[in-house]
């Protein structure tokens, strides 16, 4: 007998280093040059081969057409289990126009086309088109202080400690950026989904960090802005607010999903961009089609219209 604690004969051996060996194994280094002149050519081949680097690792792998379905599962489920991670069960999804900025920021741009005209003897027609449409910009940026208050309002009510409804947004500037400043008011958290556009969009930087995600399929994005959702509030915008709001209608109006409320943020600006009684009129959609919605102007209108709706639906919010 030896009394060597590498020896396990009288007993456990030592364990084994979990990365260190103390023999290296025979396909720790590469097949020497004295025995085949040509291996270390032949060696840097397969090395430098596309075929050898792990699957996980090669983008021109992941990013090839066959690997679309993997992509759209992953991307799913980021965001699905950061957000289960993070306890978020409920949303109150905003959007709105990125190009409509807080009153100051509005009321600047508008004052330096106003300077640059002045120096023009005769403004052409795109110039005065680029006024009077900084001019409307301007008047709606009122709506930007709607939205950051309608986000505190959310944000801040006196919610049961097990459960809140959390702002979430598409991320990025305008009057979704005010609804997550709001929520960052209230020193709550937010989501924020961004999407990859050929030209870089920045997040708002009033996103919780770890709640910003980044995705590249307009239809994953559209999944998560509505399987969460309690509400969605359409604040003016342009195409891509209204692909969200008509996204939304669909799925209420066919029953998809578990009808919400919506509620179009600015009655003036919505009736004059979409004429739904011309669409009853029409025939194109049933007369209970045009109820789905409802207008409002202030964050309590908003807040207090979501709260009333789901009371009687039997579906209560949960602020005490």
């Amino acid at each position: 007998m030896t009394d060597d604690p590498d020896n396990g004969a009288d007993g456990p051996s030592h364990p084994a280093d979990p990365i260190a060996r103390k023999t290296p194994l025979p396909w720790e280094r590469p097949k020497p040059v004295a025995d085949d002149p040509d291996a270390e050519h032949r060696l840097r081949a397969i090395l430098g081969s596309p075929s050898y680097i792990p699957a996980t690792e090669d983008p021109a792998f992941l990013s090839s057409d066959l690997l679309r379905g993997a992509r759209l599962e992953i991307e799913y489920l980021k965001p699905e289990l950061t957000l289960r991670e993070l306890g978020i069960e409920e949303t109150i999804v905003v959007f709105g126009s990125t190009r409509i900025p807080e009153p100051g920021a509005a009321k600047r741009e508008l004052e330096t086309i106003k300077a640059e005209l002045a120096k023009s003897a005769s403004p052409s027609a795109s110039q005065q088109q680029r006024l009077k449409s900084a001019e409307r910009i301007a008047a709606k940026s009122r709506y930007y202080d709607v939205a950051r208050a309608f986000g505190r309002l959310v944000t801040s009510a006196d919610w049961d400690s097990t459960k809140r409804a959390v702002i979430m947004t598409g991320g990025g500037p305008g009057l979704m950026e005010a609804a997550n400043r709001g929520a960052y008011d209230g020193d709550g958290q937010s989501v924020g989904l961004n999407i990859d556009l050929p030209r870089e969009q920045y997040p708002n930087p009033y996103v919780t960090p770890e709640l910003c995600f980044r995705l590249h399929y307009f239809a994953i994005r559209k999944l998560h802005l509505v399987k969460r959702a309690r509400a969605l509030v359409a604040f003016p915008g342009g195409y891509g607010t209204m692909d969200e709001l008509f996204e939304t209608l669909t799925l209420i109006q066919t029953r998809t999903i578990t009808p919400i409320p919506v509620v179009l943020v600015g009655e003036s600006f919505w009736r004059g961009a979409i004429d739904f009684d011309f669409l009853v009129d029409e025939g194109v959609i049933d007369p209970e089609d045009a109820e789905l919605f409802w207008y409002a102007e202030t964050a309590d209108e908003i807040w207090d219209g979501i709260l009333e709706w789901h009371k009687k639906a039997g579906t209560p919010l949960t602020p005490r």
